[in-house]
């Protein structure tokens, strides 16, 4: 997979796409599966802000239902179900357990009307291609039975717990790269590193085609298009105000959200607890450790200064102390926070939290910028869907009959898997040269790719020998740089492979690590020396 921008012969495409997150590598994959021409155009990298500030959840929004959003949650769980089917290799059921409380808000008779509802409405749930990906009702544990499960939940008040079940998402960024992939696969040209700077305009300031900046080269580069697609997320009001020509009236609510991860507090389900405030938390078993997320406020500013701060840290610390654990989880105990912004509907009055993760296709025609789309609001579940509509709508506009692209009845690249289980089993007992946590992490997380990362393996000494408590190894690196699009040190560590995704992995594994990265991207030493400093400072806790 290279970039297409610095060999770019100048034809037009039929669709342009701004912005590689979820949406947008969704967006391109349904447009190239439905034979169109297609440009993907991400100003830093695929996956980087949004789409790899989540939970690591493909869910149906249990607590959506709370809003009566029952079409919202429909699709939701509809397409958990495809996701499970389409990318096996990424996204497992994972049961959670949700206690119950004395009192109205976390009434065991309230909570157990949810689930059934939630149940009904997941009623494909079974219908999974890998049967073993099939996930059972909700049932419920009596106080004794929670308390010998998690004895670090509160007693006072606890009247039991119900049992439901939603998937987890092992790797979101590379789950999105494999869409980024899928598109490139069915024709699509893609470019990270590539920023939008303003439109292309024809007769009757129509837009045409948009202006490119390749912060690689430096060169500025007009690419021409019938349609453009606005993908910015967070990013996408900021991408109508930068038109040359007209006003936009639109506005982006965003809401920051933010994400710990300790050593190990829960192991066998995720915890969904609610906070004093009545606002939901999840503690959640990944990679050996837990993952807790997520806060949900108001963020005012530039999206582009956005950055996660000690006092959003410790504010954080304080609600989960308020309602898990002995009270004592402090600073010291986060190993990696990460946060990001999520793009609301504007009309969305209430607070964010309340806010609905509903999402709009907006044509922006009406706004004096025909052959301009936006989409806004969101949520990383319902991406594939989402791209489905839009791309109806797109080729209405283009004057073409829509096509069903059947994203839900293909594999995504390098998921071609029909029995999980059976594949980890059997591609350990071929490589019997391998740690069987390196096997697993690699075919977990490359899928049908792990082979070629394995041949990388066996290149040169060190290349094979796991560097993580999961098994990675540093053959990792170079695939990422040979293969994947990865042009920094920090795409690697936190996109591409998950070295830095548990907070520092060490000096000799970073160093050896951007090393590696120099040589296949042929960095000068000053080069590798900024990259390093880059790296070290991303992955230290704020300050």
């Amino acid at each position: 997979m290279k970039r297409f921008i610095e060999s770019y012969d100048g034809r037009p495409f039929d669709l342009i796409v701004v912005g590689g997150g979820i949406t947008g590598a969704c967006v391109a994959y349904d447009a190239a599966r439905r034979g169109l021409r297609v440009a993907l155009l991400e100003k830093k990298d695929f996956g980087w802000a949004t789409s790899a500030a989540t939970s690591k959840m493909i869910h149906g929004g249990l607590r959506y239902l709370a809003n009566l959003e029952i079409g919202l949650v429909r699709e939701s769980l509809r397409e958990r179900r495809i996701l499970e089917n389409i990318a096996p290799n990424f996204v497992y059921p994972l049961p959670f357990l949700v206690p119950t409380y004395e009192g109205m808000k976390s009434n065991k008779w309230l909570i157990e009307t949810g689930m059934l509802l939630y149940d009904i409405l997941s009623f494909d749930k079974g219908r999974t291609w890998d049967k073993a990906k099939k996930i059972p009702g909700y049932h419920s544990l009596s106080r004794e039975e929670v308390l010998r499960e998690e004895p670090n939940l509160r007693g006072k008040g606890l009247t039991g717990a119900a049992i439901y079940y939603d998937c987890q998402s092992i790797f979101p960024e590379r789950l999105t790269l494999a869409f980024v992939k899928s598109a490139v696969k069915h024709g699509a040209r893609a470019a990270n590193r590539a920023e939008v700077g303003g439109f292309l305009y024809g007769k009757d300031s129509r837009i045409t085609g948009v202006k490119v900046l390749d912060l690689i080269t430096g060169k500025e580069v007009a690419i021409e298009g019938k349609l453009t697609v606005n993908c910015g997320g967070p990013w996408a009001d900021i991408i109508l105000r930068d038109a040359e020509r007209g006003q936009s009236s639109h506005a982006i609510r965003r809401s920051e959200g933010i994400h710990l991860i300790t050593r190990a507090q829960v192991k066998k389900y995720a915890l969904a607890l609610m906070t004093p405030s009545g606002r939901h938390m999840f503690l959640i078993p990944w990679r050996g450790h837990t993952l807790i997320g997520t806060t949900d406020k108001d963020y005012e500013g530039d999206p582009d200064a956005y950055k996660v701060t000690r006092e959003s840290i410790e504010d954080f610390l304080r609600e989960i102390n308020e309602c898990y654990g002995d009270g004592r989880l402090g600073y010291g105990d986060v190993l990696s926070a990460y946060g990001g912004l999520r793009p609301l509907v504007e009309d969305q009055v209430e607070g964010t939290y309340e806010s609905s993760r509903k999402y709009e296709i907006y044509d922006n025609k009406k706004d004096g910028f025909d052959g301009l789309i936006t989409v806004e609001g969101g949520k990383y579940t319902t991406s594939r869907r989402l791209a489905e509509k839009l791309l109806d709508a797109a080729q209405k506009k283009l004057g073409q009959k829509p096509k069903d692209a059947l994203t839900d009845k293909e594999y995504l690249h390098g998921c071609e898997i029909e029995d999980m289980g059976a594949f980890l089993a059997e591609i350990r007992e071929r490589n019997p040269g391998f740690d069987p946590r390196t096997i697993e992490y690699l075919g977990k997380n490359y899928g049908t790719e792990y082979k070629e990362v394995l041949a990388i393996a066996q290149e040169g000494e060190g290349l094979s020998q796991p560097v993580t408590a999961d098994g990675e190894i540093l053959a990792e690196v170079v695939y990422a740089a040979r293969n994947e699009m990865a042009n920094t040190l920090k795409d690697i560590l936190f996109r591409r492979t998950g070295l830095g995704t548990l907070g520092n992995p060490g000096e000799d594994v970073l160093t050896r690590a951007g090393e590696i990265a120099a040589r296949e991207l042929g960095w000068t030493d000053q080069r590798l020396a900024s990259e390093l400093d880059e790296a070290r400072q991303a992955l230290c806790l704020p300050g």
